[in-house]
């Protein structure tokens, strides 16, 4: 049964995500955007993943898939953990505002 929808278009679509993801964590100055940029390109390496993986027929994709939400889920755990905490010290989480860790 061929594909009705051919991997070349869910590359294109995980490149588009993994760009608006790497400009947002590069222009914004917001610790929460730029937390959430990092999952949307966490998600569009997923999605790369999974296209090859239904591509070959194999389920490695779907294991390289599970430990990125894995990881995604800590690093959103401990990054929320240290934006409240750098909030209730300094008053924002604006990253040109929070220069260094000293208080």
């Amino acid at each position: 049964m061929p594909a009705l929808i051919p991997t070349s278009h869910y590359l294109i679509l995980a490149a588009a995500l993994f760009c608006l993801g790497m400009f947002g964590v590069l222009i914004r100055r917001n610790a929460l955007v730029v937390f959430m940029c990092i999952e949307l390109m966490l998600n569009a390496a997923n999605l790369s993943f999974l296209a090859f993986a239904r591509e070959r027929g194999d389920m490695n994709g779907h294991i390289s898939a599970f430990f990125i939400i894995a990881v995604a889920a800590a690093e959103a755990a401990v990054g929320l953990a240290i934006v409240i905490s750098v909030f209730r010290a300094r008053g924002t989480i604006n990253i040109d505002d929070v220069q260094t860790m000293k208080h």
